[in-house]
């Protein structure tokens, strides 16, 4: 019985570590990125914005022909790489993290309220994220942004007003399964008001599950403003958006191919480091549940 038992813990055992493992490496990815980000241009002596074409196309320093001066090289333009792509850095994380507020209240909020009420309040919102998600969103934001003109208030707009389906659909299941609980009863009984049953009890249990979808959304959300950028509707030039910098390059990528080889690189980390952090999360909640 006890071989038994050692023998069907230790998968789980395993799995947690590996779970560990990948957390923490997304964490130290967004970490790194996100300080790249925040004080990566002070340290750095060259201007993302300051052309010299006397310097195109100088490559990285370790291949040949590479100037110790320009790390990562400098662009078409004479712009040095190092100080766009952690400038374009902050784009990225930015127009994330207002995508995931805006999308995240208005989600939140229609999926507790619908989750709480239920009835007609229920069927209204069911028919809101139906509707929702009959809509193409790269499809939209192409015509949106390509009507309206680009710029960078106007993608984290469009964008936050087209991912709140998921933060819907979780909240609305999550506050379902708990409207019905004893400490739910409690505070009823105890006189509590509706909206600060909601704000003090319901949100605050559900947070947990709203991070982890937090976390996709925010990777979803970067690579649908590269994608933008990229076609020349997301964030408008000179701004040094990683996608943007991929649509610039792709005119060299035979002859200087770091030019795209490296903000592609930067884009892939950046999302692989917030998928592995959402990983973490659902893991750490899954075992909290068993």
């Amino acid at each position: 019985m006890s071989d038994t038992a050692t023998t069907a813990t230790l998968p789980a055992v395993s799995g947690s570590r590996v779970g560990n493992i990948g957390f923490a490496i997304g964490v130290a990815i967004c970490c790194l990125i996100a300080l790249a980000a925040l004080i990566g241009n002070a340290l750095i002596p060259h201007d993302p914005f300051t052309q010299n074409l006397n310097n195109r196309l100088i490559p990285p320093f370790w291949m040949e022909g590479g100037n110790p001066d320009h790390i990562l090289g400098t662009d078409q333009i004479g712009r040095d790489y190092l100080a766009r792509l952690v400038y374009g850095a902050r784009i990225s994380l930015l127009i994330g993290t207002l995508t995931v507020v805006t999308s995240g209240l208005i989600g939140t909020t229609l999926g507790v309220l619908g989750g709480f009420f239920g009835g007609k309040v229920d069927d209204v919102v069911l028919f809101t994220i139906t509707c929702r998600l009959s809509i193409p969103v790269v499809l939209v934001a192409l015509a949106v942004v390509g009507l309206l003109g680009s710029s960078l208030t106007l993608v984290v707009a469009t964008l936050g007003l087209l991912l709140w389906d998921r933060f819907a659909v979780v909240a609305r299941s999550t506050t379902m399964q708990i409207r019905n609980l004893d400490y739910i009863s409690a505070a009823l009984c105890a006189g509590i008001s509706t909206p600060q049953l909601l704000l003090k009890e319901i949100i605050p249990n559900i947070a947990p599950h709203l991070a982890v979808v937090a976390t996709l959304e925010i990777a979803l959300a970067i690579l649908l403003e590269a994608a933008l950028s990229f076609l020349g509707l997301g964030v408008p030039p000179p701004l040094p958006s990683w996608g943007l910098m991929i649509a610039e390059g792709k005119d060299y990528m035979f002859f200087s191919p770091w030019v795209i080889f490296i903000p592609g690189v930067a884009l892939v980390a950046l999302v692989l480091g917030i998928n592995l952090v959402g990983d973490g999360l659902r893991d750490v909640l899954g075992t909290r549940r068993r």
